[in-house]
């Protein structure tokens, strides 16, 4: 379950008989991992239609992604790439829905948080959404993954919730003046 796990990286720190002692001993020490969701609003560019979605933050996806069923379910606008891009699941496996060939650009809504974003249109089976390392990097949100939170409190400066906090601030100075 875990591939993090190197046994033959600890050397002789552990007096085990073998590897395999060595890593059922440590799996005892791990707790699994927990998945983070966020509700999101998406809003189509064309008729400003809202869908509500569940999307999971993944460190491990290299993009953002809509699910295919999804887009089309939903009536998002597809845009054909150019260039199709070959996806791997996690496992090393092609995807099952072969190449990435279309994309969704929408308005992406979060507890304050506005952007814009273009998501790659792939199977991505029951998932709806992912938002990936470029997100996570770009937003670097608090997570709390014991509750399951996130905080949107280190967005960059061409995020809509940093430019609203500072239309905010400086209307209230200019009132204090």
């Amino acid at each position: 379950m875990y591939s993090v796990l190197h046994p033959e990286k600890l050397g002789n720190k552990l007096n085990f008989a073998n590897n395999t002692e060595r890593v059922r001993d440590m799996w005892c020490t791990l707790q699994p991992l927990r998945e983070v969701w966020m509700k999101v609003g998406l809003e189509k560019l064309e008729n400003h239609e809202g869908v509500a979605v569940k999307a999971l933050l993944d460190s491990g996806a290299t993009g953002l992604f809509m699910d295919t069923t999804f887009a089309r379910e939903k009536g998002f606008k597809m845009k054909r790439m150019k260039n199709p891009l070959l996806v791997k699941n996690m496992d090393k496996t092609v995807n099952v829905g072969g190449a990435i060939t279309h994309q969704v650009e929408c308005n992406m809504f979060f507890k304050g948080h506005v952007e814009r974003v273009r998501m790659d249109v792939c199977n991505l089976g029951k998932t709806e959404v992912i938002l990936g390392i470029p997100w996570l990097a770009a937003h670097n949100p608090e997570i709390d993954w014991e509750n399951r939170e996130v905080k949107m409190t280190r967005c960059p400066p061409i995020c809509g919730k940093r430019k609203q906090e500072e239309k905010k601030k400086g209307s209230k100075e200019g009132r204090e003046r």
